[in-house]
């Protein structure tokens, strides 16, 4: 199982592991991490679920789609890093990503 590491908004970082072919909103929801709210429950409808991601990982990751950087935009918080984690699918080549969970808007 490819393994991800998620660092919470007060700089804990924790390794969990993840299922191929589910969200990484999926894999931090399922893991127990209550910062990651993912209200719209991965329909790409809201922001809830905003990391900040490694940039060594960029060329890994699909690109923004129209409705994600939409979405983004509303965020005060965005930076080049941003991406909502519903919209970035675990896969093995992701193996060792990390993502930092994004301040609350």
């Amino acid at each position: 199982m490819p393994e991800l590491n998620v660092i919470t908004r007060d700089g804990t970082r924790q390794t969990i592991e993840a299922s191929t072919d589910v969200s990484v909103m999926e894999a931090i929801r399922d893991a127990g991490f209550d910062e990651l709210l993912a209200l719209c429950g991965g329909c790409c409808s809201c922001a809830t679920c905003h990391v900040y991601v490694d940039p060594a990982f960029t060329a890994h990751l699909p690109p923004v789609t129209d409705d994600e950087h939409d979405l983004l935009d509303g965020s005060p918080h965005r930076n080049g890093d941003s991406r909502l984690s519903c919209q970035l699918l675990m896969t093995n080549a992701l193996s060792g990503l990390t993502v930092t969970i994004a301040p609350e808007d």
